[in-house]
C-alpha cells in the first residue's frame, strides 16, 4: 500500500486551506492524503478522497489551561505556552498518526512546531515558506530540517535575504490555490452594469481580507469625498468608524463569494497582501495599491515590498490620510501599472506542478537503501547497558 502524505493546515484566513485543496486535488488518486486542521469547514471542495482530521487549535485558549505560564518562550519555538491541554492533545494526535500511518511525507502550512515535531518523530517534512522576517532559530530549524520548501509565490518575489541553502530546495508556486481568470473586456462590461457602475466611470475596489479584523472605513470616506466621480466599492470585512462620514459613492458590499467578479469589473484595487488576495489581483492584472496589514513576522510588509520590487504593485506602508494624498496615491498606482509583470507572477499550472514535485520527493525518499552501507569500522553500534 502507498504510504500516506500528511498535511497540517493553519486555520487563520483562507489561503492555507485553498492552496492545500488545490495541491491535494492535483495529487494522484492512488496517493493517500490525511489533512489536519482545527477548522475543517474552511476548505474548498476536495474532488478526490481525502481523510480530514480535526485537531484542537494550537493557537487559541479554551479556558482549560491549567498552569500559570510566566515563562518566556525560547527562540526555538513561536507558540508553545505551558499548561495548554489542547496543544498536548493536538501534538499527541499527530505523533500517534506518525506512528500508526508511517507517512512518507508531512506538509506544514504553517507551523514551525509541527514541522519540527515531524522531524523529531523521524518523518520527512515539507515546510511552506512565507514572506516575513523569519531568521529566528525556530523558523530556521524548520526550514533546515525540511526535505523541501514550498513557496506559494513566484520566484521573482523571493526575498533577498533568503539563504541559498533554502532556495536550492524550494519549489515556487505563484498562483497556487487560485482559479486564474484573465481580463475579458466583454465580461467586464457585464459585471460593471450588474454593480451599477457606468461604463466610463472609474471604479476603485477595496478588498479587505479574512485573516484579520478588516480595514478601517474612515480612510476610504476621505478618498471617496476627494473623488466624487469615482465609485468606491468595498468587499470583505470593514471596521466602521463612528467618526467617519461616508459619501454616496462609497458602498460596502461585505463578504462576497465572487471576489474575482469584482476584480474583473474594477479599474484599480486597494488591498493588503494576503496570499489569496495577491494571486487574485495578479491574475486579474489590475492596477494595485498594496497596503500591508499587521501580521506576525512582518509577513505582509515583506510581501508588499517584494511586489513593489517586482513592479507588480504600488506599495504604501499605510493608507493616505488626506484628500491630496489619496489623489496622489491613486495616480501613482495607475502610472506604475504593468499588466505583463503581474501576469508573469501567476502560473496557471501551479497546482499540478506542485503535486508532481511532491510525488518526485516521495519517490526520492523511498529509493531502496543500499545494502552495502560501508566498511564495518564506519558502522556506529548502539551502546549496550
Amino acid at each position: 500500500m502507498t504510504r500516506p502524505i500528511g498535511y497540517f493546515v493553519h486555520h487563520q484566513g483562507r489561503g492555507h486551506a485553498e492552496r492545500c485543496a488545490a495541491v491535494v486535488n492535483a495529487l494522484p488518486e492512488s496517493q493517500p492524503v490525511t489533512v489536519f486542521c482545527a477548522k475543517p469547514d474552511i476548505f474548498p471542495t476536495f474532488t478526490r478522497a481525502v481523510e480530514v482530521i480535526t485537531l484542537p487549535s494550537l493557537f487559541e485558549a479554551t479556558g482549560a489551561e491549567d498552569i500559570k505560564d510566566t515563562t518566556s518562550a525560547p527562540d526555538t519555538v513561536h507558540c508553545a505556552p505551558l499548561g495548554w491541554p489542547g496543544i498536548r492533545q493536538a501534538m499527541a494526535q499527530l505523533a500517534a498518526w506518525f506512528a500508526s500511518a508511517n507517512p512518507v511525507l508531512m506538509i506544514s502550512d504553517v507551523s514551525a512546531e509541527v514541522a519540527q515535531l515531524a522531524r523529531i518523530c523521524s518523518v520527512p517534512h515539507v515546510k511552506v515558506l512565507q514572506h516575513g522576517q523569519r531568521g529566528d532559530p525556530g523558523h530556521q530549524a524548520a526550514y533546515d530540517g525540511a526535505v523541501g520548501l514550498l513557496c506559494p509565490a513566484a520566484k521573482a518575489l523571493a526575498q533577498p535575504d533568503w539563504p541559498a541553502r533554502h532556495m536550492a530546495k524550494t519549489h515556487f508556486a505563484g498562483g497556487l490555490g487560485v482559479v486564474v481568470k484573465r481580463p475579458d473586456p466583454a465580461r467586464r462590461d457585464r459585471l460593471r452594469e450588474k454593480l451599477g457602475v457606468g461604463s466610463e466611470q472609474r471604479m476603485v475596489l477595496v478588498m479587505s481580507g479574512g485573516g484579520g479584523t478588516g480595514f478601517a472605513s474612515a480612510p476610504f470616506g476621505i478618498a471617496a469625498r476627494a473623488m466624487p466621480e469615482t465609485a468606491f466599492i468595498t468587499i470583505g470585512r470593514m471596521a466602521r468608524d463612528w467618526h467617519a462620514t461616508e459619501p454616496a459613492n462609497l458602498r460596502h458590499h461585505g463578504w462576497v463569494e465572487n471576489a474575482a467578479d469584482y476584480l474583473a469589473a474594477a479599474d484599480m484595487v486597494v488591498a493588503s497582501t494576503g496570499n489569496t488576495t495577491c494571486h487574485q489581483i495578479l491574475a486579474a492584472e489590475t492596477p494595485w495599491l498594496a497596503v500591508p496589514e499587521w501580521r506576525y513576522f512582518d509577513e505582509q510588509v515583506e510581501k508588499a515590498e517584494a511586489l513593489a520590487r517586482a513592479g507588480a504593485a504600488h506599495h504604501l506602508p499605510h493608507f493616505p490620510s488626506s484628500a491630496a494624498a489619496w489623489r496622489c496615491a491613486i495616480q501613482d498606482t495607475f502610472d506604475a501599472h504593468d499588466p505583463a509583470l503581474q501576469r508573469a507572477l501567476v502560473n496557471e499550472d501551479a497546482a499540478v506542478e506542485t503535486a508532481n514535485w511532491l510525488i518526485g520527493l516521495t519517490e526520492q525518499l523511498l529509493l531502496e537503501t543500499p545494502k552495502d552501507t560501508g566498511d564495518l569500522h564506519d558502522v556506529v553500534h548502539p551502546i549496550r547497558a
